[in-house]
């Protein structure tokens, strides 16, 4: 019988996720991961395939922070909703954030916000092939405003001309779908 595994994939992203906020995502490695851990690096390989699998792993950490909006909203307050985590999580997270503009959401959690957003959009009307087009495009502006924000491209402006931008940017995508 072997030892009780000391680490998870959860603790394994959590503590990437930390060391991001804490030192940029460059200094996101393995190795400076398993040193965190206090295990040896080919520990994380029960957890994580490899690097680009330990990247698409925090992909799914931001993302799965955003707590899902309740079934019985309507489409567009399911969607504001969605959005405004998206927003806070770029404002915790700022140095990590970026992922997210660089790469898809790749594991079976992290798809299930996109597809809280496709399904958002079918009921307003969307057949699946615009409905995935409508995603890709919201998901770009909305990463792109968190994204700008978070790394202080609006910090020139008071926080509530940034939250009546945001206000209007969604109020945009709202138009657009219609």
């Amino acid at each position: 019988m072997g030892r009780p595994a000391q680490i998870s994939r959860t603790t394994v992203l959590d503590a990437a996720l930390a060391l991001a906020d804490e030192q940029g995502l460059a200094a996101v490695t393995m190795a400076a991961v398993a040193a965190r851990l206090g295990v040896t690096p080919m520990a994380l390989y029960r957890h994580v395939s490899n690097k680009d699998d330990l990247l698409d792993g925090l992909v799914e950490a931001l993302l799965t922070e955003i707590p899902p909006p309740p079934d019985d909203l309507p489409w567009q307050d399911r969607l504001r909703h969605l959005a405004t985590g998206v927003r806070r999580s770029a404002a915790r997270h700022p140095s990590v954030f970026p992922l997210l503009l660089q790469r898809p959401a790749a594991t079976e959690e992290a798809r299930q916000v996109r597809d809280r957003v496709c399904a958002a959009l079918r009921e307003a009307g969307l057949d699946d092939e615009r409905a995935a087009r409508a995603e890709r495009l919201i998901s770009t502006a909305v990463l792109g405003f968190a994204a700008g924000e978070a790394a202080g491209r609006f910090d020139h402006h008071a926080q509530d001309v940034r939250d009546a931008d945001f206000a209007f940017l969604l109020d945009a995508l709202h138009a657009f779908v219609r």
